[in-house]
């Protein structure tokens, strides 16, 4: 049995340690997004502002684009699934994969303060531009999705607050450890 276990993730590519860690970073995605959250009042859909790209750009910076595109697209996609939110649940795993795969892609070679800001800012206009496209879609109003944009903003920047000071220290110190 352990040896045509063994043979499968060979096959695959994929440890069981990294099944884990992306499986981890999944679910601690969708409990920041589930559980550290301010619905707002303003914006077509009412807009929610959450903590769920702290734990995808850690993902994507310590670990890389793989996990960063599984925490991204799972963990809000699941959110989305679960909070009654499901109509955005195609474009949430699209765009915040996307996300997390390109936040992976840029600091995957190039680590560094800098280079991880500039991966989260980039994401952030995935983010603006993919939701403003998504809610055109959605709502059929091309006008109304402007509202979503300082949301959008605000919840990227407050990430970014968090991650950027965090992340290359945590990079180092788990990389080391693994």
């Amino acid at each position: 049995m352990l040896n045509t276990e063994a043979t499968a993730a060979k096959k695959s590519g994929i440890t069981t340690k990294e099944l884990v860690i992306d499986a981890m970073l999944i679910a601690l995605t969708y409990i920041f997004t589930a559980f550290v959250n301010l619905r707002l009042p303003i914006a077509a859909n009412g807009g929610l502002i959450h903590l769920g790209n702290v734990p995808l750009f850690l993902a994507a910076i310590i670990f890389g684009r793989r996990t960063g595109t599984l925490a991204g697209a799972f963990g809000m996609g699941l959110f989305d699934l679960l909070s009654g939110w499901y109509l955005w649940a195609p474009f949430t795993f699209v765009i915040v994969g996307f996300m997390g795969f390109t936040v992976g892609a840029i600091t995957d070679k190039h680590h560094g303060y800098g280079w991880n800001a500039l991966a989260i800012a980039v994401a952030c206009v995935i983010k603006v531009v993919g939701y403003y496209i998504a809610e055109g879609f959605i709502y059929g109003n091309w006008v109304a999705p402007a509202t979503s944009i300082p949301g959008n903003l605000v919840q990227i920047g407050v990430a970014a607050i968090i991650v950027i000071p965090i992340a290359e220290r945590l990079r180092v110190t788990i990389q080391k450890r693994l």
